[in-house]
C-alpha cells in the first residue's frame, strides 16, 4: 500500500476492531480517518479537530462504533465513528489538587481495558481508571513519580501492566479497591517506553532507552526481569505482535526503533528475522496491526508527516509457506517410520524408515531377538540419518533399543 499522507507529524494511530479504517492523531490537533482496501487503495473518511493542541492517543471502543481521543489539550474527548462528531468531553481529565493549587497534566496514553473500563496515564506518572458512562474517574493510581509510556491489559487476571519512566513496571488489578498496585518492578535503571505479552501471555517484553529488549515471566513474578535481548542501536519506542495465523507469532515481535525501522525480531531463540519498514532518519512512534491485531496490514508512524502501511502477508507469506511444507514432510516421516511404537515393557522403540524391499525383513528380525544380539555387537554402529523432527523433543535412547545395520539381513 502506498503511504497515507496526513498533513502533519502523527503521534498515535488506532484501528477499527472490524472495519479496514485507520485513525491518526496529529500534532495539530486534527483527527484524521482513512478507509482502504485488500489493493492498497484508500481514501479520507473525516477529519476532526476536537482540540487546537495536539493528539497524542487513540483508541477505540470494542465495536469501533466510539474512538477516545486525548493529549496536549488535557481533556479526553468521545469521538462517534459513524458521524466523525464529538459526543462527549471530559475537561481537566487528570486534574491534581496540589494543596491551594491545581495541577493538570498531560495524558500520554489510554487504553480500553474493558467494555465499561479504560486506564489513561499522564506526564506526572498518575494513572486513572475510567467508566465511560461516568464523568468521573473510578481510582487514582500514584506510585508512578514519572511519565506514564505504555500499557498492557492482561484479561485473564483483569490485570493493567504499565511502563514508566521512572524505570519501573507495575501491575494493577482494577478489581481491587486499594489504590496501589499488587506488584511493582525494582528501578530497572532505564526508561521503560513500550511493553507487549507474547507466549500466550506467558511473558512479557519490554523496550527500553538503550535499545535493549527486558523480558519478565509472570510465573516468576514481576521484581526484575529474566533476560535481556540487546541489539538495537538506540531507543525501542514501540512493540507490537504478530497476527496468531503466523506459525511463529508466540515468540515473534515487531519492534519500532529510534533509528527509523521496523523490525521482525524472533524471541526463544534470539534472530533478526528482517526489516519489516524503513522511516529513513524519523523515529517510530508507533505500531499496530489492524482488525484487532489479526490482520493484513501493519500501520507505522514516525515524525513525518505519513502513515506507513505494510503489508505482512508479503514478508511473512513464503516463510509459513515453507513451515507448512517442513511440517507436512515430518508428518509422512513419522507415520512411515512407526516412531513410538510401544514395547510390552514400555520402552520405545525408534526406527528408520529402511531403503526399499528391506523393511519386510526388519520387522522379521524382530522375532529372532537371539540372533539379533549376537550378530549386532560385532557390526559397526551407524549413525541414523532421519531428518529431525519439529514436533518431537529431545529423544532418550530407551532401554532396549539397538543400532543396526539393514544390510546385515540379507543374508538371512
Amino acid at each position: 500500500m502506498p503511504d497515507i499522507p496526513v498533513g502533519s507529524q502523527i503521534f498515535d494511530l488506532a484501528f477499527h476492531p472490524t472495519h479496514s479504517t485507520v485513525y491518526t492523531g496529529l500534532l495539530n490537533g486534527q483527527v484524521k480517518a482513512f478507509r482502504y482496501d485488500e489493493q492498497g487503495q484508500h481514501e479520507e473518511s473525516f477529519v476532526l479537530r476536537p482540540s487546537k493542541r495536539s493528539c497524542r492517543c487513540l483508541d477505540t471502543s470494542e465495536d469501533g462504533s466510539r474512538l477516545w481521543a486525548t493529549g496536549k489539550a488535557k481533556a479526553i474527548f468521545t469521538i462517534d465513528t459513524a458521524t466523525g462528531t464529538v459526543s462527549e468531553t471530559r475537561k481537566n481529565a487528570h486534574k491534581q489538587l496540589m494543596g491551594v493549587f491545581i495541577k493538570v497534566p498531560q495524558v500520554n496514553c489510554i487504553k480500553r481495558l474493558m467494555p465499561q473500563m479504560l486506564g489513561t496515564g499522564d506526564d506526572d506518572g498518575v494513572i486513572k481508571l475510567w467508566d465511560p458512562r461516568m464523568s468521573d474517574p473510578i481510582r487514582d493510581y500514584t506510585h508512578h513519580y514519572d511519565f506514564i509510556s505504555d500499557f498492557l491489559w492482561l484479561g485473564d487476571k483483569k490485570q493493567l501492566i504499565t511502563t514508566s519512566g521512572d524505570g519501573t513496571l507495575s501491575v494493577i488489578d482494577v478489581r481491587g479497591k486499594k489504590p496501589k498496585p499488587v506488584a511493582q518492578s525494582e528501578d530497572q535503571e532505564d526508561e521503560l517506553l513500550s511493553i507487549v505479552a507474547i507466549r500466550s501471555g506467558s511473558k512479557v517484553v519490554v523496550g527500553t532507552q538503550t535499545g535493549i529488549l527486558s523480558v519478565f515471566n509472570r510465573s516468576h513474578g514481576w521484581g526484575d526481569c529474566v533476560d535481556r535481548v540487546p541489539g538495537h542501536p538506540q531507543s525501542i519506542d514501540a512493540l507490537c505482535t504478530l497476527p496468531s495465523s503466523y506459525p511463529s507469532s508466540h515468540s515473534t515481535i515487531l519492534t519500532g526503533s529510534s533509528d527509523g525501522l521496523l523490525r521482525a525480531v524472533q524471541l526463544f531463540p534470539t534472530k533478526l528475522l528482517g526489516v519489516v519498514a524503513d522511516h529513513g532518519s524519523f523515529p517510530i512512534e508507533r505500531i499496530a496491526v489492524d482488525l484487532g491485531g489479526e490482520g493484513r496490514w501493519v500501520g507505522s508512524a514516525g515524525h513525518d508527516d505519513t502513515l506507513k502501511m505494510t503489508d505482512l502477508r508479503a514478508i511473512f507469506e513464503d516463510e509459513e509457506g515453507e513451515e507448512a511444507v517442513d511440517e507436512s514432510e515430518n508428518v509422512q516421516i513419522i507415520q512411515a517410520s512407526d516412531i513410538d511404537l510401544q514395547e510390552p515393557d514400555g520402552a520405545v522403540v525408534e526406527t528408520q524408515a529402511p531403503p526399499e524391499g528391506t523393511a519386510a525383513v526388519i520387522e522379521a528380525s524382530d522375532s529372532d531377538e537371539d540372533v539379533r544380539h549376537s550378530h549386532s555387537l560385532k557390526e559397526k554402529k551407524r549413525k541414523s540419518k532421519s531428518s529431525k523432527n519439529a514436533l518431537a523433543g529431545r529423544s532418550k535412547k530407551a532401554r532396549n533399543q539397538i543400532d543396526a545395520d539393514p544390510s546385515f539381513f540379507n543374508g538371512l
